[in-house]
């Protein structure tokens, strides 16, 4: 077991590395935002634009990294959505393994059939070099592939969370022990 909370612990390290990163996008968003809405106003008076499809789209590919980036250091972090109706009142023993049961019922199968069914659209991306049809627009390829490595961050985060609640089941990890690694 303690190799597997070894390999758990890789990844969790890598996942947070990858939600740190993300920030540093949202930022990075935030600012070429702020650029496309002060450059069609202070365009306007200049008569000149200041900013551009590319711009545009740049700000959009920043959400999308940040959105499948961020999901497996969401899941890292148990920040997603959950309907606590009864999980809430659960013990810690049984909220892992009802924790387990999804990520190795849903989870997981959810993440392979994404990759699955998104692989030959983005196969097709790169085939073709697929570019914004708008004038100045950028390449969709490479942010297409984004969702490959999306889910393959899930998919791993969700074996480490597995890991984790499979030692809180059998009573090798505490749930205390749990969040403390999850401090990194």
């Amino acid at each position: 077991m303690q190799q597997l909370l070894q390999i758990s612990r890789l990844i969790d390290a890598f996942n947070e590395w990858v939600g740190r990163l993300t920030y540093w996008l949202v930022l990075l968003m935030i600012a070429i935002g702020t650029w496309n809405v002060a450059g069609r106003y202070i365009g306007y008076f200049v008569g000149q634009n200041l900013s551009s499809n590319a711009f545009i789209e740049g700000q959009w590919y920043l959400f999308d990294l940040v959105f499948l980036l961020g999901a497996a250091y969401a899941l890292r972090h148990d920040e997603h959505v959950r309907v606590d109706v009864f999980h809430k009142s659960w013990s810690p023993k049984w909220k892992a393994l009802a924790d387990l049961i999804g990520t190795v019922l849903f989870l997981i199968p959810f993440c392979l059939m994404v990759i699955y069914f998104s692989w030959g659209t983005i196969l097709n991306s790169w085939a073709i070099r697929e570019m914004s049809p708008d004038p100045g627009g950028l390449p969709r390829y490479p942010i297409k592939s984004m969702i490959i490595v999306s889910f393959v961050l899930l998919i791993l985060q969700g074996i480490s969370q597995g890991i984790k609640n499979w030692a809180i089941f059998t009573g090798y990890l505490t749930p205390q022990e749990e969040h403390h690694d999850a401090g990194l």
